[in-house]
Parts: C-alpha cells; sequence; structure tokens
C-alpha cells in the first residue's frame, strides 16, 4: 500500500499568509490608525472654553489647558476645576457650536 503524502504548493501556502496578514491589516490595525488620529487632531483643536466629556463621563468646561494636562470645571457651582490629562478627553463640543 502507497500513501500519499500530500506535499502541496508552498506558493499557496504563502499566499494565504498574504492573504490572512492583508486580513487582519484591514479588519484590525487600520481603523485603529484612523481611531488615533482623528482623537489627537480633535485634541490639537481644543481651545479653552469649549465643552468636553471626559472617558469617564463627566460633562465639563475646559478653563486652562498647559502641555499634556488641562484643567476642567464641572457642575454649576464653579467651584469644581480638576485637572487631567489631555488624553482622557473622550469628546468635545466647540463653544461656538454650543451657543447656536
Amino acid at each position: 500500500m502507497i500513501l500519499a503524502t500530500g506535499a502541496s504548493n508552498p506558493l499557496i501556502s504563502i499566499g494565504m499568509l498574504v492573504v490572512l496578514f492583508a486580513l487582519m491589516y484591514f479588519m484590525m490595525i487600520r481603523p485603529q490608525q484612523k481611531e488615533t488620529k482623528r482623537k489627537n487632531q480633535m485634541i490639537a483643536e481644543m481651545a479653552v472654553g469649549d465643552t468636553v466629556l471626559t472617558s469617564s463621563g463627566f460633562y465639563g468646561t475646559l478653563i486652562d489647558m498647559q502641555d499634556d494636562t488641562v484643567i476642567v470645571e464641572f457642575g454649576s457651582n464653579k467651584n469644581c476645576r480638576i485637572p487631567m490629562q489631555k488624553a482622557a478627553i473622550a469628546a468635545i463640543e466647540k463653544a461656538q457650536d454650543a451657543a447656536q
């Protein structure tokens, strides 16, 4: 009895790996890069007076900016001012958008 070893073409295996890596790139890596770019642009366009949503879900008003930190004022009593990292800002509503 002769057993077939089933030696397949190595080009097919390499082609499948290339397709797998291309799929991983377009399904996982590229969307993450686009989201990072969008967030960096949003943080760069931040200005004093903007309404911000923090990553913990609090809404506040941006009252001061430094290099990596911002000071956000929370609540209507104007006494709650908390310094936080810029990376903790999840969304921004521009001051002129809120006035309209």
